[in-house]
């Protein structure tokens, strides 16, 4: 069951209301199933998940503008084979980010840098605060470049793109047990690197 709403600039929107447990799916693959045939359905998945997986691609990327477009290449590739989505598995949100891996990992074939990720605008602490930040960041951005990439992925999936155990497995091609122990060992790296 849905409620229906006036969001912004009057467009309607659909409000999460509860799992259908006699379906057993949710908004997400309600809204995949009708988006096979209306755009505006797409458009209210793109409004929900844009920023989980831009978050997702600005750590696969060096900078904001190549992770906005590899964004919109995403939700361009999601709306292209919409129909091929199959809901009940790990969830719409598990779907868009591993198109936006497949993206990234195409992008990153195409491109070997990797620069710091730019200061947001408006910044206003001192050199020297910004300049311990930004080593902190890098150093901890080596760190998790360093472990194997299978622990890399499931640390950026969980952490930066905010997917669960379940959607890790999906995106990954594991299982939900198997995802949850890559998260645990590469953070367990992580902390004996840091000495916590």
């Amino acid at each position: 069951m849905t409620n229906r709403t006036k969001g912004t600039a009057g467009v309607e929107q659909l409000e999460y209301i509860t799992l259908d447990a006699r379906r057993g799916l949710d908004l997400d693959d309600d809204l995949a199933l009708a988006a096979r045939n209306d755009v505006s359905a797409f458009e209210s998945l793109y409004v929900r998940h844009r920023s989980a997986v831009y978050r997702y691609l600005r750590t696969r990327t060096t900078n904001g503008d190549d992770a906005a477009d590899l964004t919109a290449l995403t939700f361009e590739r999601a709306f292209v084979a919409i129909a091929r989505y199959r809901p009940g598995n790990a969830g719409v949100r598990a779907w868009f980010v591993g198109i936006a891996r497949n993206a990234a990992i195409d992008h990153g074939r195409r491109r070997l840098a990797a620069a710091p990720p730019e200061r947001p605008p408006g910044s206003d602490d001192g050199p020297e605060k910004r300049f311990v930040e930004d080593e902190a960041a890098a150093e901890l951005r080596q760190r998790v470049a360093a472990l194997p990439p299978d622990q890399r992925d499931a640390i950026v999936l969980r952490f930066v793109a905010g997917l669960t155990a379940r959607e890790i497995g999906a995106v990954l091609g594991k299982t939900e047990a198997a995802s949850q122990k890559l998260v645990s060992r590469g953070l367990a790296v992580l902390k004996e690197a840091y000495c916590v």
